[in-house]
């Protein structure tokens, strides 16, 4: 990577390089074990002039997400966050519904986790859903969807269709574009002149202070503070009005953006994160110093305690099979030896085997009848939710196992 997908700059500084990963949902049948995987450079750099972090275009997305493994609706506490966030903005916006109400978009919508709560309110809806499998699941349960990468043309062919949107939703995806500017448009082009848009992304400030290495992999082209999110907004012709600090994938921000026309000032709120972002020292390089070692005792910390878990005669089972947990597989070098296999409530992916490091994906009831001595949960970001789900593994003794941000052995309480 030369330039900054930004701003254009050539001033690119290494963050942190976990060596080269295949796609991180690239999940193997079993007739394609032995065949070669390509596998690509996970090196993120943050540009000196801008700040935004970025990992080069290696992917694209077509290849990424025309066929898609992840299945919002599998995860109960984001199906739940998903609801709450449709609550909270009918009531901030006012939207209405039957003839004459809002009309609201989402872009990558995947299968409905989202609209499906504004479906049942009556309010006219539409999901963009790149991916072909997970939009036909979307449609089976009643949401609209329109199968297509948004950009400024097909944001002018919804709007031309279907009218402007009073409110359009971008959350998870605003990281999984390398053409920030174009899909910045994109949006604009969707959004009534007096509209909303809302975006939900990962915040690089508790990426870096809470070593988060494993959400970086091939979909997430770059990694945003609200200072760089600011100027990619300003890209498209939007300006950030509100920002909300979420718990959501381990710390994430939901920015509130309108028309540049119809902005006003923004709030208080902004200016605390932009303070926050400073004072931790992301518009310098002293934010990011430092961080490549904190992944790389990440990593010896799982080793270690996997091989002498395995030295013990102690069984260990995975929990989970997320984009995030192939990043981290592959950064540990961790195989079947360590981590027979992981479990996952997606049937997409049983069967399957995970990227690079070829691990079993299993259904979740095989937890119960291995009983194995340690759970190793791959989605921590999901800590609280799974700890409940996963409460029986007390009745053997088992304990659960959480990687980041620091290896923490938990005794599950029934």
């Amino acid at each position: 990577m030369t330039r900054c997908r930004l701003c254009g700059s050539e001033a690119m500084e290494s963050v942190v390089d976990l060596g080269a990963t295949p796609p991180c949902e690239s999940f193997l049948a079993a007739d394609q074990l032995d065949r070669p995987e390509p596998a690509y450079p996970l090196h993120l750099r943050v540009c000196t002039d801008c700040w935004l972090a970025q990992l080069p275009p290696l992917v694209t997305p077509e290849e990424t997400f025309e066929e898609y493994a992840y299945f919002s609706s599998y995860s109960t506490s984001w199906v739940e966050h998903a609801r709450t966030f449709v609550d909270g903005a009918v009531r901030r916006l006012g939207l209405g519904s039957g003839d004459g109400g809002a009309f609201v978009v989402e872009v990558a919508s995947n299968d409905g986790y989202l609209l499906k709560h504004v479906v049942d309110r009556g309010i006219r809806c539409l999901g963009i859903e790149p991916s072909v499998n997970v939009g036909a699941a979307a449609r089976d349960a009643g949401v609209p969807t329109l199968t297509a990468f948004l950009d400024p043309a097909t944001g002018a062919a919804v709007r031309a269709e279907h009218g402007p949107a009073d409110l359009v939703a971008a959350n998870n995806v605003y990281a999984h574009i390398p053409d920030v500017t174009g899909f910045t448009r994109g949006l604009r082009a969707l959004v009534a002149d007096d509209g909303w848009v809302t975006i939900e992304v990962q915040h690089l400030l508790t990426l870096i202070e809470q070593n988060q290495y494993d959400t970086i992999y091939h979909e997430h082209f770059q990694y945003y503070t609200v200072a760089s999110a600011i100027r990619a907004l300003a890209s498209g012709g939007l300006a950030l009005v509100d920002v909300e600090s979420l718990p959501t994938h381990g710390g994430s921000l939901r920015l509130w953006a309108r028309p540049a026309e119809a902005a006003g000032e923004p709030t208080r709120r902004v200016a605390d994160v932009l303070a926050r972002e400073k004072a931790a020292g992301l518009r310098e390089l002293s934010g990011y110093t430092g961080f490549s070692a904190r992944v790389a005792k990440v990593r010896r910390d799982l080793l270690r305690f996997l091989i002498d878990a395995a030295e013990r005669g102690e069984t260990v089972a995975g929990y989970g099979a997320p984009g995030k947990g192939n990043t981290l597989l592959n950064h540990c070098g961790i195989r079947p030896d360590l981590l027979p296999y992981t479990v996952d409530r997606n049937p997409y992916k049983h069967g399957r085997f995970t990227p690079g490091t070829r691990i079993p994906v299993l259904p979740p009831e095989r937890i119960a009848a291995d009983r194995p001595d340690y759970v190793l949960v791959l989605p921590w970001n999901l800590r609280a939710e799974l700890t409940e789900q996963l409460s029986f593994v007390h009745a053997w003794g088992g304990r659960l196992v959480f990687p980041i941000p620091e290896l923490s052995v938990v005794e599950v309480k029934p």
